[in-house]
């Protein structure tokens, strides 16, 4: 049996008590606590895990980007999603999905705001099953207005990490996107 250890309390005006307090647990206890997980190798996640840090730094990095970005009124994803229209110029659904790295679902839902906004507009393709997406002048506009605020939070990384690292940093990221893609082709 564990040791325990005793405790007296008076209730106020009334008889003091004693009160027994177990110093070990039962296994059932520490398993219901998650004590009984490998707190080294939890841990290990934490630092060695390439999905748990990326998503966290990406989460960082999108904060510092959208706090430059928000006197526009867009967010980082919008501004890369006009981003990548500009470079493609137009674009099918499953294209623009493709080249951000994001599922069609997921990209509907971010283009939304920016077609009711009169940034891009969606119409139907020669395929009337596929839709296709091109940026408006307005949406021109606004990726030209958002750059100079883009550039701060740019400059603001390259003198955080300095410029050799932002490019090491850049170059990484690009070589693991190829690498898990072709990966799972």
């Amino acid at each position: 049996m564990g040791d325990s250890e005793a405790t007296t309390t008076a209730p106020e005006g009334g008889i003091p008590l004693t009160l027994q307090r177990s110093r070990t647990t039962s296994a059932a206890t520490r398993a219901r606590s998650g004590e009984g997980l490998e707190t080294a190798a939890i841990r290990e996640v934490g630092r060695r895990c390439a999905c748990f840090n990326l998503r966290r730094v990406t989460r960082a990095v999108t904060q510092l980007y959208d706090d430059f970005l928000r006197p526009t009124g867009l967010r980082v994803t919008q501004f890369s999603v006009l981003v990548a229209l500009r470079n493609l110029e137009q674009a099918t659904v499953n294209q623009l999905a493709e080249k951000l790295v994001v599922d069609r679902t997921t990209l509907t839902r971010n283009l939304r705001p920016l077609e009711q906004s009169g940034f891009v507009r969606t119409r139907p393709g020669l395929d009337r099953r596929v839709r296709e997406i091109s940026l408006t002048p307005a949406g021109i506009e606004k990726l030209h207005q958002a750059l100079p605020r883009w550039r701060e939070a740019q400059g603001q990384m390259r003198r955080a990490l300095g410029r050799d690292r932002l490019e090491r940093l850049l170059s990484d990221l690009s070589a693991t996107l190829h690498v898990v893609r072709d990966g799972r082709e």
